[in-house]
């Protein structure tokens, strides 16, 4: 790659974390019953069958296979101060890449084919770095205990659904919130928010046929034209009932996040790899709490 980044030694997550991830983070730790004892008495069968399952599916990459994927996973691990882990390619027509870690073994990234296609090689660094982020920040051994937690619950008779519903809800609000943490780390990695940008305008409306025909610009425009939209409290209420059952906040709204933190002081005293590590210190968006 030609751009020149400067590796950020000794970065660590609250860094960068986005204050609703600190927040959500913190509510999941309270939660009644959220502890390791549970994971160790549930996840290990289910964490050797998902790893299975992809060694088998995907293919492993390194130095001999896929190498040009190897090399941008190794930058950006560099870039973000971060252990390598393992990263698969997978065979799939929906555009999608997820993390998964396991207690005392080595975390491994998967990325589908169909999402390699749509990307620049760029772009396809800033979503290994996006994964990365849920490394940095520790969010794999709760996405993991959550969905273990989530599936006990539902087994549980009487008050078991609306238990389960009621993690289940939690645990969305808090991946909303922990995506932006990611989005961060993935700027961080490529030091180029347009790069962030245009991987999210490509997911959500994006295919190898139009992609040279999509304008970033219009689509930070539309991006804020979105948070405008929002900040009436009709547009308030429509947009909580349209992200509450997503994994995901809207791509035009983490768009527009990332677009305001690359023009952040917090962001540019990273580069210049003087941390402040005053994430707490950041006021979160109007109207992104509820989430």
């Amino acid at each position: 790659m030609d751009v020149l980044k400067a590796p950020l030694v000794g970065l660590r997550a609250d860094h960068f974390r986005h204050p609703l991830d600190l927040q959500a983070t913190t509510s999941l730790k309270q939660l009644p019953g959220l502890d390791l004892g549970i994971r160790t008495l549930l996840g290990s069968i289910a964490e050797q069958a998902l790893y299975m399952e992809n060694i088998a599916s995907s293919v492993l990459v390194s130095e001999q296979q896929l190498p040009d994927l190897y090399h941008l996973l190794i930058d950006a691990c560099k870039t973000l101060d971060l252990e390598p882990p393992q990263l698969y390619v997978r065979q799939n027509p929906i555009p999608n890449a997820y993390t998964f870690a396991m207690r005392g073994k080595q975390p491994f990234i998967v990325i589908h084919t169909s999402l390699v296609d749509l990307l620049t090689p760029e772009e396809t660094q800033a979503v290994i770095a996006h994964e990365l982020g849920h490394l940095k920040c520790e969010h794999g051994v709760y996405l993991t205990l959550v969905n273990l937690l989530v599936l006990a619950a539902g087994q549980l008779p009487n008050l078991g659904g609306a238990l389960a519903q009621g993690l289940r809800n939690q645990m969305l609000e808090w991946l909303r919130c922990a995506e932006f943490s990611c989005d961060r780390a993935a700027l961080l990695a490529t030091q180029n928010p347009r790069t962030v940008a245009s991987v999210l305008m490509k997911l959500a409306g994006g295919s190898p046929g139009l992609v040279n025909q999509l304008n970033l610009d219009a689509f930070l425009a539309q991006a804020r034209a979105y948070d405008v939209a929002s900040t009436s409290q009709l547009g308030e209420m429509v947009k909580q009932a349209m992200t509450a059952q997503l994994t995901h906040p809207l791509p035009v709204l983490r768009a527009r996040e990332i677009d305001r933190w690359g023009s952040s002081q917090t962001y540019q005293s990273l580069l210049q790899r003087r941390p402040v590590g005053a994430t707490e210190s950041e006021k979160p968006t109007a109207g992104w709490r509820n989430w």
